[in-house]
């Protein structure tokens, strides 16, 4: 049904209950129903939206504790909950947002938004790849990959490159990057599943399930008998401490993640960082924020790679505003197959 602007209408929200420890539950969160004027108000450079698509991003765990790392605000306990989306601008007070705009950007679980805060958002001018894209490939986690790889893992052709949490919405799109530089890739995932997609569709040189690895070192070294150049860190943890003793000399880890962590009241240690020193390795943390400057060259990179058929790229779509916590909590226990997306409406 169209939305008429000016009409007061319901709205279906996703409300963060309270902060927590331990592993998320779809009932630290709940559906409500408000209503809201399909305006924005007199005066107000804001701008009213239809979320059409939202993204399901482990970060998001981050910020359902009382204290968050520094630069990160925290869910507010009876607010809908926020992350990144994909929208339809309905009415706008704002000289650069116009209505009938598509806009990607920070989005709160809900039907209908009003944000004031326009800074979070980029219009879309490329729509003639799926939508939901900017959710993912073409959005944070595209972007996120993108940098990563290119700009602080300064890769070369030829050099081996080694993934965890390589069917995701990021290192999916790592490993594709690597491979299209020339270089030797494999990714580590939790499934038999992920591990057929990361050989059949992504294109990856090998791929292993972590699960059925009782040492890792061992594995490493069955995949990488001549050592890793850069490793794409998403998990932390036991794989990490493997990777290290498996670096080349001079290689680079990226630190994206550590969503094996996320969850644990007392995080866990590393052993093995003398190799930093050793092999004189760079390990370096980054937030996609940083690299936000280069999107326009990532656009004109990324865009023709699509239509060339040149990246793959798998999404796990869930259906309805009332799926979204399932799939968000599904993240956690590695239920999704690709990036988790959750569709509110298709236009």
């Amino acid at each position: 049904m169209a939305s008429v602007v000016g009409e007061e209408v319901s709205n279906k929200q996703v409300i963060f209950k309270d902060y927590f420890t331990g592993f998320p539950k779809e009932s630290d969160m709940y559906l409500t129903t408000s209503t809201i004027k399909l305006k924005v108000p007199e005066g107000s450079n804001g701008v009213l939206l239809k979320n059409l698509y939202l993204s399901c991003d482990p970060v998001m765990r981050i910020l359902m504790q009382r204290v968050v790392p520094k630069g990160f605000s925290n869910y507010t306990p009876g607010s809908p909950i926020n992350g990144y989306g994909v929208a339809k601008v309905l009415d706008s007070g704002h000289p650069d947002f116009k209505a009938g705009d598509l806009v990607w950007g920070s989005a709160r679980w809900e039907e209908y938004s009003l944000i004031t805060a326009t800074e979070g958002l980029r219009k879309i001018t490329h729509s003639d790849v799926p939508l939901s894209y900017y959710t993912g490939l073409l959005g944070m986690p595209g972007m996120t990959a993108y940098a990563g790889f290119h700009e602080v893992c300064s890769p070369k052709k030829g050099e081996y490159v080694f993934v965890s949490a390589a069917s995701g919405a990021v290192g999916q799109l790592v490993g594709q990057f690597a491979k299209l530089l020339g270089c030797y890739v494999v990714g580590s995932a939790g499934s038999k599943e992920k591990v057929d997609l990361l050989k059949n569709k992504f294109g990856f040189d090998d791929a292993f399930n972590y699960k059925e690895e009782h040492d890792l070192d061992a594995a490493l070294k069955r995949y990488f008998p001549e050592g890793i150049d850069i490793y794409f860190e998403n998990v932390g943890g036991e794989t990490l401490d493997a990777v290290l003793l498996n670096m080349r000399d001079h290689g680079r880890i990226a630190v994206c993640g550590m969503i094996s962590q996320y969850n644990l009241d007392q995080p866990e240690g590393v052993k093995n960082l003398m190799c930093l020193i050793y092999k004189r390795i760079h390990m370096t943390g980054f937030t996609v924020r940083d690299y936000y400057h280069l999107y326009p060259k990532f656009l004109d990179t990324v865009l023709p790679y699509i239509k060339e058929g040149k990246i793959a790229y798998v999404e796990d779509i869930a259906e309805g505003l009332e799926s979204g916590p399932a799939a968000l909590v599904g993240l956690f226990s590695g239920r999704n197959i690709g990036k988790q997306v959750v569709v509110i409406a298709r236009e």
